[in-house]
This record gives structure tokens, C-alpha cells and sequence, in this order.
């Protein structure tokens, strides 16, 4: 553990000064789901999408299921407001979760519990204020159950996060297809309510690896990386369709 906490003080050193090589091509990703999708904390509003670039997360996009009212979850109630909610109540949990490309499985983690979501302001608040905590206690506190998968023989890699305690479906050597099921959807790691976060690296180590463009079709996204590419997209949220997309 103290080794692992080693290298990621190293990695928050190394992504306060780096920064993305504008001119490099994105990597085109399927979709890794079906159905309808809110596309959130996206490159097309700022670049880091999640406002740094530790753990390759300079272009990093979350999911979250919705409905045809881009409702994320079937029921608001007072635990909406002052509790946390069972992660069962959101669309997102539990659906499956789909290779974006072909390729092969590098990692898998599993074992990371599915927490409470959180859609109070008052526990997110409490939930911001606690994330070093997590840190300190690994990656898979962060990152929740995930699988990383390798384009070619070295990289890019993708990586897959926040998924379903027990519902990894591959380990690592296996290959995979665009559109084969890989997981499902989950609310482990560090996240408010279940999505699935999507990321593309140079490296299989999420600490070390920095950020790699990335293309989704039918998404904006930025071809310079630059803030100001983004202005035109900040209060943009996407509707993903397996198929399509609608603003």
C-alpha cells in the first residue's frame, strides 16, 4: 500500500504540469452501451473534462443512463434530498456494459463495494470533502471495478470504470469485440450515482498513464484541446443513443 500511495504522489506531481499534445489523433470509441445515455463531464466542455489530469483523466467522459425525460432514476423522494439513495432506483445500474473496441482485456479489478448514491447537495458536499481519504486507499476506491483494454499490442488502452461489484464477465488475456458485454453498470469508486466512466490512455498504469484524445460518433469533441475550443460546448450535456445521438 505504501508503495501504491508512492506512485500516485508522483502522479498528481507529474499531471499538475502536463499537458495534451493538441495535434494528437483521437481514438475512435463505440459506444459501450444500448439504450439512451446522458454523455457528462465531457472534453467538449473543458479539457480536463474532470477538471485534472491525474489518473489519465484528460479526456475522460462519463455516461448516465436516462429516460426519454433525462431522468437518471425512477423515484425522487426525501432521500433525494436528504439521504442516499439505493443505487437499484437509477437506470443505469446493472445494464450492461459494452467493449467500445477490439481488442484485449490488460486488467480487471473487482471487489469494490456498491455504495449509496448520492444526489443530496448536502452529502455530495460531505462526499467532495472525504476524496483523499479514498485515495489513500487505493486506486480501486477511485476507480471502482474496472477493466482496462488494449487497442494493440501496446496501447492505447481503455478503461472502463465505476462498474458492478461481481459482474465482470472477462479477465485479463481475453479478447473482446465491439459490442461484447464486458460488465455491468455499477456505483463503485468514487462517484455520486451509477454511470460508467470511459477513458483512453498510453499507458495500463492509471497512475502513470497520461490522457489520450478520444472520439465517440455522434459527440462534440475537441480537436486542439484547448478551453477555448470548449466555450462554445460549456453548458452542453449530450443524449447518447445506441445508433445516434440527439441534442
Amino acid at each position: 500500500m505504501r508503495e501504491e500511495l508512492t506512485r500516485l504522489a508522483e502522479a498528481m506531481r507529474a499531471a499538475a504540469t502536463y499537458r495534451p499534445d493538441p495535434d494528437q489523433a483521437p481514438v475512435v470509441l463505440a459506444l459501450p452501451f444500448e439504450g439512451s445515455w446522458l454523455a457528462v463531464n465531457t472534453p467538449a466542455r473543458r479539457v480536463p473534462s474532470h477538471g485534472t489530469h491525474f489518473l489519465g483523466q484528460t479526456f475522460a467522459i462519463d455516461f448516465v443512463a436516462a429516460d426519454a425525460h433525462r431522468h437518471t432514476a425512477r423515484v425522487r423522494d426525501w432521500r433525494t434530498l436528504l439521504a442516499g439513495e439505493p443505487a437499484t432506483r437509477f437506470f443505469a445500474f446493472g445494464r450492461p456494459i459494452l467493449s467500445p473496441i477490439d481488442g484485449t482485456v490488460v486488467a480487471a479489478h473487482d471487489g469494490e463495494p456498491d455504495h449509496l448514491a448520492r444526489r443530496s447537495p448536502l452529502l455530495i458536499l460531505g462526499y467532495l470533502l472525504t476524496q483523499g481519504s479514498r485515495l489513500r486507499r487505493g486506486l480501486g476506491a477511485v476507480v471502482g471495478n474496472h477493466v482496462i483494454l488494449a487497442l494493440n499490442a501496446h496501447g492505447p488502452y481503455v478503461a472502463l470504470g465505476h462498474l458492478r461489484a461481481g459482474s465482470l464477465l472477462v479477465r485479463p488475456g481475453d479478447p473482446v469485440a465491439v459490442g461484447q458485454p464486458v460488465a455491468a453498470c455499477g456505483n463503485s469508486g468514487n462517484t455520486t450515482q451509477p454511470h460508467v466512466h470511459v477513458q483512453v490512455m498510453d499507458s495500463v498504469d492509471l497512475s502513470r498513464g497520461p490522457g489520450a484524445s478520444l472520439s465517440v460518433p455522434g459527440l462534440p469533441r475537441l480537436t486542439k484541446g484547448s478551453e477555448k475550443a470548449a466555450a462554445g460546448h460549456r453548458r452542453r450535456t449530450e443524449t447518447t443513443r445506441a445508433g445516434g445521438t440527439t441534442a
